[in-house]
């Protein structure tokens, strides 16, 4: 295998490991063999306020794509909202397959850097938090074009 074909099974690996191990598994402890330092405080403490909300997380890997120290990620996620979130009180309603993107940077196969992108506006519908807005209608446009 080339070096740069090692280095990106080897980083998305950890990505992998990212979502099976610590968000589908809850091994908080993982973290500090996945993240650099300076990062692993901060992420333990927002997966662990997540994970508190939505004890059932079940993360979907759809595709990982790595380049030189990159790896992104498509992802669905589903869950069970059971604890507060996002100043929301638990509602026992169900999100599934809510679409997200990560992009990853990664040096000696430890996430230096971690940028995402998730559909929170579907997240919120799905758990009956928020309401489709009234300006769009069905085909897309504005309402009463």
């Amino acid at each position: 295998m080339r070096p740069d074909a090692a280095m990106a099974a080897q980083n998305k690996a950890t990505v992998r490991r990212l979502v099976e191990e610590v968000l589908n598994g809850g091994r908080l402890e993982v973290i500090d063999e996945l993240y650099a330092p300076g990062l692993a405080a901060s992420t333990r403490e927002w997966i662990a306020r997540f994970r508190a909300s939505f004890p059932d997380v079940r993360m979907e890997i759809i595709e990982l794509i790595a380049e030189g120290d990159a790896v992104a990620g498509h992802f669905t996620c589903s869950a069970t909202h059971t604890g507060t979130w996002l100043g929301h009180p638990p509602t026992g309603r169900r999100f599934e397959r809510i679409d997200e993107v990560g992009i990853y940077r990664l040096r000696d196969a430890k996430i230096t850097h971690a940028w995402a992108l998730e559909d929170t506006l579907t997240r919120l519908q799905h758990l009956g938090l928020s309401q489709p807005s009234s300006l769009i209608d069905a085909e897309g446009g504005a309402a009463g074009e």
